[in-house]
């Protein structure tokens, strides 16, 4: 049996789907794509039993047939190939793989797309609807802030908690917390569960900022996410996510509205000269200035930048680490922040002047002990 595609089409497709190969399946055949064709499609599919994703194209072929292709072979193959139409023939009997181009041929051995393993069905019990540019917002405003601690697996995905009106996505890694609640996803429904990080990624980097519809059904243990010609399947986290409103402070009397880009400029050149195994950052805030510093004692490193602000409040001097404010202030896009604080050893909270319209994000950081100069 044969089929006929375009390279950079079938290139395009299996990328896709690469993602969820990991570099030491469990199992050999994990390390394939199934190629099903069914009267003239091709759907791909990969998957490493906890993620699996699909996609298909129209192929030019002579039968129906089943068979699992090795990855990594396959894609090397056509990525050294220019744009042009390649031949597979599939020998049914012993799984034996020809790909045909003008230059010649190559010849690499299959499995039967029987020993596949099979993907999830849909069986959902409830569905929702949203923009594919809503849902890669929401991800990419809290995926940066999951944990990756193993022993802490809750902490390690994205809490989605819906309601009637809105969708709330929490992320948390214990020493800082993204709430991101969006307005425009309307899911008429009361649920929450945990989504993990990998499928978060593979959505993030195949979802587009359009209008374009993405469908979310999901049952008690996986989510199935269709958009596009592309299908996303993930099994749930099966933890008890964390009390995320309990550890937000509510009253914070000093409040500090500065230039997002300057503030996140100067904390990017002072962590270079912070501690590299703490980088600890000094923020020192009076009257309309604020001092960022960092010293690192045993290479006696330091620097200090002043930045200009409008602050009320008592004057104060806490410590963060820099790294993690970075990611915060790259994952706002507001000209100015407001960070809300009350005492140097309580969390800060960070929130745009202006939110996106149908969005409300929240960040709070952990304050780090700052030692006596």
């Amino acid at each position: 049996m044969k089929f006929i595609v375009n390279t950079s089409t079938l290139l395009e497709k299996l990328q896709m789907v690469m993602g969820t190969i990991t570099s030491k399946p469990l199992l050999p055949i994990l390390d394939h794509f199934l190629f099903d064709i069914q009267n003239g499609q091709l759907m791909i599919s990969s998957t490493d039993l906890e993620t699996s994703m699909s996609t298909g194209l129209s192929v030019e072929a002579d039968g129906n047939l089943k068979i699992a292709v090795p990855s990594r072979l396959t894609m090397d193959t056509l990525k050294s190939l220019p744009a042009q139409p390649v031949t597979f023939n599939i020998d049914t009997k012993t799984n034996g793989i020809e790909i045909r181009s003008e230059f010649g041929r190559y010849k690499l051995a299959g499995q039967p797309g029987s020993d596949f393993p099979k993907l999830p069905e849909l069986d959902a019990e409830q569905s929702i609807t949203m923009s594919q540019g809503v849902l890669l917002g929401s991800i990419s405003k809290t995926i940066f802030a999951t944990g990756n601690d193993d022993l802490r697996l809750s902490l390690t995905g994205v809490y989605v908690q819906l309601t009637e009106d809105d969708a709330t996505f929490v992320a948390t890694d214990a020493n800082r917390l993204v709430r991101c609640i969006r307005k425009d996803i309307k899911p008429g429904i009361e649920q929450n569960f945990i989504l993990p990080k990998k499928a978060l990624n593979l959505l993030k980097s195949s979802l587009k900022d359009t209008d374009d519809v993405v469908r979310l059904d999901f049952n008690s243990s996986n989510a199935f996410f269709s958009y596009g010609d592309i299908q996303l399947i993930c099994r749930f986290i099966d933890e008890r996510y964390p009390d995320y409103n309990a550890v937000i402070p509510e009253d914070n009397p000093n409040k500090l509205v500065i230039s997002r880009e300057e503030f996140l400029q100067s904390v990017r050149r002072i962590n270079i000269f912070s501690n590299k195994s703490t980088h600890q950052i000094r923020l020192k805030i009076s009257g309309s200035e604020m001092s960022i510093s960092a010293e690192d004692y045993d290479m006696s490193n330091e620097a200090t930048e002043r930045l200009s602000c409008e602050y009320t409040g008592e004057d104060i001097e806490i410590g963060f680490n820099a790294r993690l404010l970075i990611e915060m202030l790259s994952g706002m896009y507001s000209d100015q922040v407001q960070f809300e604080l009350s005492t140097p050893n309580r969390a800060g909270i960070m929130v745009p002047t202006e939110n996106e319209e149908n969005e409300d994000l929240l960040m709070l950081i952990m304050p780090m002990m700052l030692n006596a100069n």
